[in-house]
């Protein structure tokens, strides 16, 4: 398989319903203001960190707009950027002062089962008022995820503003002149700025899912200035932190290298015809190298209908000497480096239910229940069900998804990460996941070895269809 090749299978031009699904209510153009984004100091591997959820204000829209009620963490959206050093411990202990239950998926982070964070799967959910620490010893380094996920109570308080990026840095990270984590939001606000109801039984549940009408970068209104001077290598952190914004991202004048996806390093490719998909959950580490000439511009547009362009930057002052070119980074050792997919145990998951779409580009929600409009395998995620299936530790496992939905669906594996396969089983993409896209009427396989004891989700990342039973399970023994 060609370095160039793209990580999931999305088309490159969406249909035009898909255009319509994912872009409704975004005919507002977005204005540029920005700043650089919010970041913490690195966290002491030794003390328990706090990191309190409570209710907050955010200008989203440039002023004289008004602030908008939110809920943040640590008073700021998105959350103070984590970091832990690979090998290190991360004791964070998570204060919920909102008045819903909440709990923190690590997403991506092959981390012990007690720690995913699923509120009433792998945790009780933190009450309103409580409290709950989290203990992290990355096996891996990366760039993750970390926002709320909770059986039946994801949409709110992600859609509110709670989330952040987990940093977990290598022992000698690439040489750049610039790591910036940059988080995308997506926001659905009324006229007055207040954000719109979160409706339990609403039809974006069974469609699309809560899609807003303004993104964010960093917590501000796109696009994000970044000045640097000339040939200045930037390394920079994309990660989709929408409830349901499923886009697709273009570089534009530059020379972008994808270095890492969904937190795993790769050998570096280009992105074909400079674009990369980009669902709920999904991160890439892209280095590149600033434009030669001062004055020069580039810039990552997310394709949205007529384009909205996310990060912009900017040549400016005196050139940079010129660094070695752009390498890899060394792969996880915690990984393996094959699966053996003649002794793989195979399992199945067909995805079905939903809105569907007419000829004239309407939903027809004709004899849904919109409070389970899902099934997976005929019924819903279910914790008390018997799982998806159940192996031994180290056993190599395929899973064969097929989605006859009328709706691309993005999934998430908990606790590992895996590889696509090619559509003969012949082989794999050169790359880890641990999200992946399957789209309407196709069906892709999986694999990975079960290495990480424990039950864990296979869930959707459009947390709508999560809440209304978007998701199944396995164990590991």
């Amino acid at each position: 398989m060609s370095k160039d090749a793209s990580p999931t299978p999305s088309s490159p031009h969406p249909s035009r319903r898909r255009v319509i699904a994912q872009g409704a209510g975004f005919a507002t153009l977005l204005s540029p203001l920005s700043a650089l984004a919010q970041q913490a100091p690195a966290a002491s591997a030794g003390a328990a960190r706090e990191l309190v959820a409570a209710s907050s204000k955010l200008r989203l829209r440039p002023a004289p707009a008004p602030e908008t009620e939110i809920w943040a963490f640590d008073g700021a959206a998105p959350g103070p950027v984590l970091k832990v050093k690979h090998g290190e411990t991360l004791k964070l202990n998570l204060q919920n002062r909102t008045d819903k239950p909440l709990s923190l998926h690590w997403h991506g982070l092959r981390a012990d089962h007690a720690m995913d964070g699923v509120g009433g799967f792998s945790q009780e959910p933190v009450p309103p008022g409580g409290q709950f620490e989290y203990r992290l010893t990355p096996p891996d380094s990366g760039t993750f995820l970390y926002r709320p996920m909770l059986l039946g109570g994801s949409s709110e308080p992600a859609g509110r503003g709670l989330s952040g990026v987990l940093i977990v840095e290598e022992k000698e990270p690439p040489a750049v002149d610039l790591d910036l984590p940059t988080l995308i939001g997506d926001w659905l606000l009324s006229d007055d700025q207040k954000l719109l109801p979160f409706a339990a039984d609403g039809q974006d549940g069974a469609a699309a899912g809560r899609l807003g009408s303004w993104l964010t970068v960093n917590g501000k209104p796109p696009p994000l200035p970044i000045r640097l001077p000339p040939s200045s290598r930037v390394r920079l952190r994309l990660a989709n932190a929408c409830n349901a914004r499923i886009m697709r991202l273009r570089f534009d004048e530059m020379k972008a290298f994808v270095a890492a996806v969904d937190g795993q390093p790769t050998d570096t490719f280009e992105p074909v015809r400079a674009q990369l998909p980009f669902a709920p959950g999904t991160r890439y580490d892209v280095i590149f190298d600033m434009p030669e000439t001062a004055g020069a511009a580039a810039s990552v547009t997310a394709l949205i209908g007529p384009g909205v362009p996310l990060v912009r930057f900017v040549s400016e002052g005196m050139a940079k000497s010129a660094r070695p070119a752009i390498t890899g980074m060394p792969l996880n050792p915690a990984l393996p480096a094959a699966v053996r997919l003649q002794d793989a145990r195979r399992s199945e998951m067909i995805i079905e239910g939903g809105a569907k779409i007419t000829p004239d580009n309407k939903l027809d929600l004709t004899g849904l229940d919109l409070a389970k409009p899902w099934t997976i395998n005929g019924g819903q995620g279910d914790p008390r069900a018997k799982p998806l299936f159940s192996v031994k530790r180290g056993s190599p496992v395929v899973i064969a998804i097929t989605n006859k939905t009328a709706f691309l669906q993005p999934l998430h594996v908990h606790g590992h990460s895996f590889r696509l396969l090619h559509p003969l089983d012949d082989g794999w993409e050169p790359y880890f996941l641990d999200t992946v896209q399957i789209p309407e009427g196709k069906r892709l396989h999986v694999a990975f070895i079960a290495d990480n004891p424990g039950r864990w989700l296979i869930s959707s990342t459009v947390l709508e269809r999560f809440d209304r039973g978007l998701w199944s399970w396995f164990e590991v023994t």
